[in-house]
């Protein structure tokens, strides 16, 4: 019996995802060898390191709960967008430096995906409703940070906030596209 086009996928990511983060926990290790340039101390390899064992758990709970390829692709893109988001908050901050307090606001964004996605037991139509609020959450954010950022370009800000604003939308729509070809 041949397996769903999902459990495929599946099988072919995860040792992608795994690998892939041990290879990015090791990347700046190496680059210490080569260059002064990266110079991470141990709390920073801690850090990064709780962060990628974190994205792979939840890519482990998002494969154990796909169903349908838009499900999947939704989760992997939403999970790598959100990954991404808390990276560079906490290595350069998206406001001025990661000190700075507009930053909070956006790590707001990751939470409310957590709790969008306990509450609604990671079903797609809970999930798409979640990314449509992750959406507007980075329109708040974007709004809380632009007057706090004087010295920052406010087109990069208002660039980035389109940029997340797309990819959540695009998570939520493919969401519910696996909602609405899910059985009932």
């Amino acid at each position: 019996m041949p397996l769903p086009s999902t459990t495929r996928w599946i099988r072919r990511l995860r040792p992608l995802a795994w690998g892939g983060a041990a290879a990015l926990l090791l990347a700046p290790w190496v680059a210490m060898r080569f260059t002064s340039e990266v110079a991470w101390t141990g709390s920073d390899f801690a850090v990064f390191g709780a962060m990628l064992l974190a994205g792979c758990v939840a890519f482990e709970l998002v494969a154990s709960a796909a169903r349908a390829p838009a499900y999947l692709a939704a989760s992997v893109i939403a999970l790598g967008a959100a990954f991404l988001l808390v990276w560079a908050n906490l290595a350069v901050g998206i406001v001025g430096e990661p000190s700075h307090p507009a930053n909070l606001a956006f790590m707001a964004i990751p939470l409310a995906g957590i709790i969008g996605a306990l509450l609604s037991r990671r079903r797609p139509r809970g999930m798409a409703a979640t990314l449509v609020a992750m959406a507007v959450l980075q329109v708040v954010a974007a709004g809380i940070a632009v007057p706090a950022s004087a010295q920052e370009p406010r087109g990069f800000l208002l660039g980035y906030t389109a940029a997340y604003v797309a990819v959540w939308l695009l998570c939520a729509a493919l969401f519910r596209k696996a909602a609405d070809r899910a059985p009932r």
